[in-house]
C-alpha cells in the first residue's frame, strides 16, 4: 500500500517482509541444533498485532531505511523476551541493543532532498488493522546484490486460545 513514490527507495518484496524477534548472526551447525531445540520449547500465547506510523532508520539527510513501526503488543514483547531467552539459552550472546519493532518496507539510496519528509509526513499516519500472529520462523538471510534473502528453515507454532477455560466443554 504504501510501496511507491518516493525515488531513492528499493522497496522490500512483500513475501521479504518480516519482523525479526532477535538477530543471531553466524552459527554452527551445532549451535544452529540447539537454537532449534531450544526455540521449540517457546510456549507463548498467539496474539494480535498491528502495524502503524513510519520511521527511518539513519538520520533524516542519510537515512538508510524506512520502516513501519508496530502498535504497543504486550503478546510480541512477551514473545520477544522468550525467544532472546531461548537463544541465550543455545549459548549465543545476549541482545544488548533495545528491541525495536518494526517492518523494513524500504532501503533507501539518493532519495531527492526533501523528498523522505515529505513521505513520511503524507504517510506517517498510517495503520494497518490488526493481524493473527499464530506462529514465528527461523530465517537463514544472505545479502544478495540486490536484495536480502530470507531462507525459512523452521516454522515454530503459537499456542491458540479458544477462549476462557470456563466456556470450553469437554
Amino acid at each position: 500500500m504504501l510501496q511507491g513514490g518516493l525515488p531513492g527507495a528499493r522497496w522490500v518484496a512483500p513475501e521479504s517482509l518480516h519482523l525479526t524477534l532477535r538477530f543471531i548472526g553466524d552459527a554452527t551447525p551445532d549451535q544452529a541444533e540447539d537454537l532449534v531445540a531450544a526455540l521449540s520449547r517457546i510456549r507463548a500465547p498467539a496474539f494480535d498485532l498491528s502495524l502503524q506510523g513510519l520511521g527511518v532508520f539513519g538520520d533524516r539527510r542519510r537515512a538508510r531505511m524506512l520502516w513501519t513501526g508496530v502498535a504497543p503488543s504486550p503478546g510480541l514483547r512477551h514473545l520477544q523476551a522468550k525467544v532472546e531467552q531461548a537463544v541465550q539459552g543455545a549459548g549465543f550472546e545476549a541482545e544488548h541493543r533495545k528491541f525495536h519493532p518494526h517492518v523494513t518496507i524500504a532501503r533507501l539510496r539518493d532519495v531527492p532532498k526533501g523528498r523522505l519528509e515529505g513521505f513520511v509526513a503524507d504517510n506517517g499516519a498510517v495503520w494497518l488493522s490488526p493481524f493473527a500472529v499464530t506462529g514465528f520462523t527461523l530465517f537463514r538471510s544472505r545479502l544478495g546484490s540486490e536484495r536480502a534473502l530470507y531462507e525459512p528453515l523452521v516454522d515454530f507454532d503459537l499456542d491458540q486460545v479458544v477462549g476462557d477455560a470456563a466456556s470450553v466443554t469437554p
